[in-house]
């Protein structure tokens, strides 16, 4: 099998093409289409995610929904199992996964029922429109977004087919998932001493 790099400027990749790459960049494919990972996330990105990782973690123990952190493939396909028909493979901060079905030795095949996408400079466009249009029409239940900067979190939560958001959620406020009923975590506590 011929190994190649990807043309930036093609809209028609399938997850069967990214399996040739041999790049050295992480990179994602959003309808067809090639989007590079930042470099290495910040400081500041990587311990909200691992403060957040911990958390679920913790509450997840013994329970049958699992957490997963970057890098890891979700592949989101309506109901397609080949790997030439699939055209989105992503790499969330966090996911959380309580349909084992979904679950191969490659990561997820289908939605995760909760996605946390933290943002980086330069990566906000593709968080808040490209995937936020993907986890909508693939059934993400709940999609999480983190401002590290503003010191944000907003949740988009799936209602018939369509996101609802939430109020902007800040430091002093309590965040919860009907996901994962019983889970909760103090704002305030995930945003202390990011800078130290």
């Amino acid at each position: 099998m011929e190994v190649r790099e990807p043309d930036m400027t093609f809209y028609g990749y399938s997850y069967a093409d990214y399996l040739t790459w041999n790049i050295p960049e992480i990179v994602e494919i959003i309808k067809g289409r090639v989007f590079k990972m930042n470099v290495a996330p910040k400081r500041i990105h990587q311990k909200i995610s691992g403060r957040l990782f911990l958390k679920f973690g913790n509450y997840l123990e013994g329970k049958k929904c699992e957490v997963y952190d970057a890098p890891f493939d979700v592949r989101l396909s309506k109901n397609l199992k080949n790997n030439e028909n699939i055209y989105t493979v992503v790499q969330p901060d966090l996911c959380v996964i309580c349909d084992p079905s979904k679950l191969d030795e490659a990561g997820c095949l289908g939605a995760p029922d909760l996605i946390v996408e933290i943002l980086s400079p330069g990566n906000s466009r593709k968080e808040l429109q490209n995937k936020y249009e993907v986890y909508e029409e693939s059934g993400v239940l709940e999609y999480w977004v983190i401002s590290p900067e503003a010191e944000t979190l907003l949740i988009y939560t799936l209602i018939n087919g369509k996101y609802n958001a939430s109020k902007l959620l800040t430091s002093g406020d309590i965040a919860s998932t009907s996901i994962l009923p019983g889970f909760s975590i103090d704002l305030e506590e995930l945003f202390a001493g990011l800078n130290d």
